[in-house]
């Protein structure tokens, strides 16, 4: 018996069958909310009627109210994990916004007690004044988010 040779060089061939199992392979990497089939999934942020980063919406609507007033309490804040927003009120009245993504490594912070935004994973506490660091290991303050109050209603600006 004698072997069987191709027109296609072997790096030629070795090639394309590597290309076409890694097009195979990330295409199944795309990421799809649990529960929503790729049709149901929500557009690009910032395209039309969809939220942008920060929760308002581009081509019209207006924006939804994040929480009410009242139910962030003095002295503490609310975490909103989903919107990746922490809303703190510092004194009656005051309030002040953070992101909800601790800056030592990437988790959420899950609390805000006692005059401090808490991180669980490693054990991270901000101040609910500005979000700066209260207790390592992180060293960077939480980053500020914009907000605005309207009567009780608090929206991400």
């Amino acid at each position: 018996m004698q072997p069987v040779h191709s027109d296609v060089p072997r790096r030629a061939f070795v090639a394309g069958t590597c290309g076409a199992a890694c097009v195979a392979v990330l295409s199944g990497c795309a990421t799809y909310e649990v529960g929503v089939s790729p049709a149901q999934a929500p557009a690009a942020p910032g395209a039309q009627g969809t939220p942008a980063p920060g929760g308002s919406t581009q081509g019209g609507g207006g924006a939804h109210p994040l929480t009410s007033t009242a139910d962030v309490p003095v002295g503490g804040g609310t975490v909103f994990a989903d919107q990746d927003v922490v809303v703190t009120q510092p004194a009656a009245g005051e309030f002040r916004a953070f992101s909800a993504t601790c800056t030592h490594q990437g988790c959420k912070v899950g609390e805000v007690v006692d005059g401090t935004i808490n991180c669980k994973c490693h054990g991270s506490k901000f101040a609910v004044e500005d979000g700066s660091v209260v207790h390592g290991p992180a060293r960077k303050p939480l980053p500020e988010r914009q907000i605005s109050v309207t009567g009780e209603d608090i929206v991400l600006a």
